[in-house]
């Protein structure tokens, strides 16, 4: 595992996206609480500035010029780092400023200017002025040097703060991501194994249910469901070819006159179209389980379809000796459907019941309105009849009982009829038929949902 794989992975991306929203957000809390620091500074700065003009604008002249000049020792000085006071012209009488402060209006109002006293350093000021007694101007200021040493402390537990976390994070990224890295590793050799040929082999899925688990979860349902088809279909395989291979053993096995060769070619040729009508069902199945064909659903008469497919099929049953009979209800009967895809239906049903009744036996076709605003169709026979054991499996693919292989046919009929059904959001029953005579019959019945509108997938 190259160390770049690590940080190009979506969670190392995820965790860089996490670290830069923390870096945001600590920025952010420092911008506003600085600028509310900031503004409480000033508000009280102000209001210091204020109140000690209040209190020495009333003073005798001869009283505020001694206290400003012996400000230095006072505790005014703590308070306000800069007092002056001035003639109506400007110039100076004591305190700390020798020069009027460029830009300062007398009026009563805090202003903040930059000075440079005493030849020092320049820095800023909130500096009051106001007139006094002798026509003279008090001018009060106060440093923001409060201000600076605050935003360095902030700074500083900021980058205190946010650095450790910063770190921390980025590890916990890079473990997690190289975690993940080892967990798609694992799966690419099982797709590398399943890929070479072993179709038993697994995605490995854990106990953990996030998104990784239940993906391989749903790879390895989907491997078992190819793991049955392809079973299926190599059984199938094996059947076809030892139904191709007999004929042509016992044609090779002994001199055979033409009339013998050419009944062992009308086999083979058979055998062939069987072969030929099993991968046409099973590419007819895989198309109708394909959710698409619902674009083509309308609201039907089931009475209409059941007795086109009886008109269909009574002459093989008159041919075959066998009655059947279409039982439909007196009043319409809606499906929400495909016209072609229900008759397919009924015609494998009718097919598959005429197929196994006997000569001089019964098959009926009856349709009736559900009570809960559905429909129902049932085929019943007199045929020999599914046993309980068998009536699900008869639904899988290649299916054949014991008692139906004597019987041309591919079991790949109810299938069909299943795939179809299953389309539709039908629900198909099997059970016996229950004759009062020595054979039980099959009863299949077909239940379909109210008539609403289905919806269509997209394209």
């Amino acid at each position: 595992m190259q160390p770049g794989e690590v940080l190009r992975t979506a969670t190392f991306r995820l965790t860089l996206a996490v670290v830069v929203a923390m870096i945001g957000t600590a920025a952010l809390q420092f911008a506003v609480g600085y600028s509310q620091t900031k503004a409480f500074e000033f508000r009280r700065t102000d209001e210091l500035l204020h109140r000690e003009a209040t209190l020495l604008a009333p003073e005798r002249p001869q009283d505020l010029e001694h206290k400003i000049g012996e400000r230095a020792t006072d505790d005014l000085r703590v308070v306000i780092n800069q007092a002056a006071l001035f003639d109506s012209a400007h110039h100076h009488i004591a305190g700390d400023l020798r020069t009027w402060p460029e830009g300062l209006v007398v009026d009563g109002h805090v202003h903040e200017l930059t000075v440079r006293p005493n030849e020092d350093e320049p820095y800023v000021l909130r500096i009051l002025a106001v007139p006094v007694a002798g026509d003279r101007v008090l001018v009060l200021g106060r440093g923001l040097h409060m201000i600076a040493e605050w935003r360095l402390m902030m700074r500083h537990s900021l980058l205190v703060s946010i650095v450790p976390t910063v770190l921390f994070a980025l590890l916990c990224g890079i473990v997690l991501s190289h975690r993940a890295l080892g967990r798609v590793a694992r799966m690419h050799e099982a797709i590398d194994r399943i890929m070479d040929g072993d179709l038993h082999e697994r995605l490995p899925a854990g106990r953990q249910r996030d998104e990784m688990q239940r993906l391989a979860g749903s790879v390895n349902r989907m491997l078992d469901r190819l793991e049955h088809l392809m079973g299926e279909i190599r059984d199938v395989g094996n059947d076809i070819a030892h139904d191709l291979r007999t004929p042509l053993d016992r044609a090779l096995a002994g001199t055979l006159s033409a009339d013998d060769l050419r009944t062992v070619i009308a086999r083979a040729i058979d055998d062939l179209d069987q072969c030929f009508s099993v991968i046409t069902a099973l590419l007819r199945i895989a198309e109708i389980e394909n959710a698409r064909r619902r674009v083509g659903f309308a609201v039907l008469d089931l009475n209409e379809i059941a007795a086109d497919i009886v008109d269909l099929y009574e002459p093989i049953a008159e041919g075959k000796q066998i009655r059947l009979e279409l039982l439909a209800a007196p009043v319409p009967v809606p499906v929400h459907g495909d016209r072609d895809l229900l008759i397919e239906v009924l015609a494998n049903l009718i097919d598959n019941a005429l197929k196994f009744t006997d000569t001089g036996g019964d098959v009926t076709l009856a349709t009736f309105p559900d009570g809960q605003g559905g429909a129902r169709l049932e085929v019943a026979d007199t045929g020999i009849g599914i046993m309980p054991q068998e009536r699900q499996a008869v639904l899988n693919r290649f299916y054949r009982s014991d008692k139906s292989r004597h019987v041309p046919g591919s079991g790949l009929g109810l299938s069909l009829v299943s795939a179809i059904l299953r389309l539709h959001n039908a629900h198909l029953s099997i059970s016996s038929a229950r004759r009062h005579d020595a054979r039980p019959g099959a009863l299949f019945g077909v239940v379909f949902p109210p008539p609403a509108p289905v919806a269509i997938p997209p394209a």
